[in-house]
């Protein structure tokens, strides 16, 4: 059995999967834009477009997943006939036995991809809609943590931290959460995006010790943490706490 990194092999040979930020603002454009979606739309239905986006992206990404294994497959069966491995069916069919655990490792590893690249998908496309809604924000800003979205701006929280929103999202949570909000960080709340269905309520409460709001949609709430004071909306997130916001930052010059 003969053992090659076909992920090694695609990137010598410049055959690469498309990047999963372009899959995303290609699926954003596929629901958002190609339908004109104007920005109160956009809020309304918040949570429908995203999950809407979502599967979009998971239709584009098996579309690129199928492209870029038939390139790979292309490649390798030019590499057999470059090497001479293969003159025949017969001898096809042998050397495709022996490389079989390389393509089973390959297409393991696209397989495994996926549960990462839905964790980012989230992230970006959250990013994009943030961005529609001409919302304003510094990205992966280094203040103690490393949140996703500093509002409005790293340069603003260097002058006042208190007059600030920081806002992650985590497609599911874990322990994770503790990442948003380390000792010496400040901010007006901490605000964190996610579509788990399984935070329990001793975390709930830890995380509104610190100031920590889980933001989802209406019925992730409804169904799972009705009865928690710090879960909001994505609506109620913008209407209550980003909106608010946003007119004091104007109000003020800050942005």
């Amino acid at each position: 059995m003969i053992k090659l990194d076909l992920k090694a092999f695609a990137d010598s040979n410049h055959i690469f999967l498309k990047h999963h930020k372009l899959i995303t603002e290609e699926a954003v454009k596929n629901i958002v834009t190609s339908n004109n979606l104007t920005i109160n739309q956009i809020k309304n239905n918040f949570d429908t477009i995203i999950n809407n986006i979502e599967k979009e992206a998971y239709r584009l990404y098996l579309i690129c997943e199928e492209i870029y294994g038939k390139e790979v497959f292309s490649a390798f069966i030019e590499y057999l006939n470059r090497s001479r491995r293969i003159n025949s069916i017969l001898e096809l069919q042998d050397s495709l036995g022996e490389y079989f655990y390389s393509f089973d490792k390959f297409f393991l590893s696209l397989s495994q991809s996926r549960k990462a690249r839905s964790g980012k998908t989230f992230e970006s496309i959250t990013n994009n809609l943030f961005k529609s809604l001409n919302y304003p924000f510094d990205e992966q800003i280094v203040i103690n943590g490393k949140p996703d979205f500093l509002m409005p701006s790293e340069n603003h929280y260097r002058k006042n931290p208190m007059d600030c929103i920081i806002f992650t999202t985590k497609r599911t949570l874990r322990e994770r959460w503790r990442q948003i909000v380390t000792e010496g960080t400040r901010g007006l709340g901490f605000y964190l995006a996610t579509i788990d269905e399984k935070i329990s309520s001793i975390a709930l409460e830890e995380m509104l010790k610190h100031r920590i709001y889980i933001v989802c949609p209406q019925e992730l709430r409804n169904k799972c943490y009705n009865d928690a004071i710090n879960v909001l909306s994505f609506y109620q997130f913008f209407k209550d706490h980003l909106d608010p916001a946003m007119k004091r930052w104007k109000d003020n010059g800050v942005i």
